[in-house]
C-alpha cells in the first residue's frame, strides 16, 4: 500500500513526511485552494524531498503555457490532473512537458455507477495515465473536502492502479484493507489546519497503514 501526503505549505512538514516514509508528497498549484503554493515556495519545499520520494504536482484546468512554465521551474515527477480535463487533454498536456500523469475522478454517489466509473478509468488508461485517483464529488470544489464517497463504486477490475482519497485519517484508513486499491492519498486527515500538518497525525496514519496493510505482507514490525 502506497501513501501520498498532499497539500504541503511548510518545510518542516514535508521533512517530517519524508522521515516517516511517505511514498509521495503532493503540492497544490491551484490558487483558490487554501493549500496552494507558488513555484517559488515549491522550490524551497522540494529541497527537503530525498531521492525515491515522488513529487506530485496537483493542477486544476491549468492552461498549457502555465504548465510548461511550472515544469520548467519546479522539479516535480508526476502531474495530478484534478479538474475537468478530458483524457485527450491530459495526454496532450503531459506529452508537452514529458511527465507521467494521473487523473482524479470525482465520484458522485448519487449519479455514478460501477460501470460508469469503470468506463471513465478505461478512457484515461487508453490515454496513457499511470494511475487513477478516486475522490468524492463536490458541486463547488475540486477536492480537499474531507468527504467520502461510496466505496462500493470502486471497481475490482480497474484498468489502472487506483489511489483512494477523500475523508481518510488514521482512524478509518484500516477500513480500506479489503478494497482493490494501490494507494491512499490524504491531506485534511493529517492537518492541524488547511496547509499545516500535524506530526502526530502523520505518524499515526503511517503506522495504521503499515500495521493494517504492509505487516501482513512483509512481516515488518513498525511499532
Amino acid at each position: 500500500m502506497h501513501v501520498k501526503f498532499c497539500g504541503f505549505t511548510q518545510l518542516a512538514d514535508i521533512q517530517t513526511a519524508a522521515q516517516l516514509g511517505a511514498d509521495a508528497v503532493g503540492l497544490v498549484f491551484y490558487s483558490p485552494s487554501p493549500r496552494a503554493v507558488t513555484s517559488e515556495q515549491a522550490r524551497v519545499l522540494l529541497k527537503a524531498v530525498p531521492a525515491f520520494v515522488t513529487v506530485v504536482a496537483l493542477v486544476v484546468n491549468m492552461p498549457q503555457d502555465e504548465l510548461i512554465e511550472l515544469a520548467n521551474n519546479v522539479p516535480f515527477d508526476v502531474i495530478q490532473f484534478h479538474g475537468d480535463e478530458s483524457p485527450e487533454h491530459c495526454q496532450q498536456l503531459a506529452k508537452v512537458v514529458n511527465k507521467r500523469w494521473i487523473k482524479a475522478l470525482r465520484i458522485n454517489t448519487d449519479t455514478d455507477a460501477l460501470d460508469s466509473v469503470r468506463a471513465q478509468i478505461n478512457d484515461f488508461a487508453a490515454a496513457g495515465a499511470s494511475s487513477i485517483l478516486l475522490d468524492a464529488y463536490h458541486q463547488h470544489k475540486y477536492g480537499g473536502t474531507g468527504a467520502r464517497f461510496d466505496w462500493s463504486l470502486i471497481p475490482h477490475d480497474s484498468a489502472l492502479p487506483i489511489i483512494l482519497a477523500g475523508g481518510l485519517n488514521a482512524q478509518n484508513v484500516a477500513a480500506t484493507r479489503d478494497l482493490p486499491i494501490y494507494g491512499v492519498d490524504v491531506s485534511g486527515g493529517i492537518e492541524i489546519e488547511k496547509g499545516k500538518k500535524d506530526t502526530a497525525k502523520m505518524r499515526a496514519f503511517m503506522k495504521a497503514v503499515k500495521h493494517d496493510r504492509w505487516q501482513n505482507v512483509t512481516g515488518v514490525d513498525v511499532s
